[in-house]
């Protein structure tokens, strides 16, 4: 899990498993009988499912600013001026 997380920036299929990987957290979680950890997991497996399928979707990169262009630069915005 761990080492899907921080390569999260290289593909969104590291995204993906990520979302994998928790989904696996989240079914440990439970069968152990640790259903508050198995539940956090499964959003976290919801959350990182969404943003690969919105990445795939739209090929755009979702950071913590928000979406930016697919090349990962975001368009300098004009400055209006008074």
């Amino acid at each position: 899990m761990l080492v899907t997380y921080a390569l999260e920036k290289r593909s969104p299929w590291f995204v993906l498993a990520f979302a994998g990987s928790c989904l696996l957290g989240s079914a440990y979680g439970f069968f152990q009988g640790a259903w508050p950890f198995g539940l956090v997991e499964a959003i976290w497996a919801m959350v990182a499912a969404r943003r690969w399928w919105l990445e795939e979707k739209f090929k755009v990169a979702i950071g913590p600013a928000g979406p930016s262009e697919p090349g990962g630069q975001k368009e300098p915005r004009e400055v209006a001026k008074l």
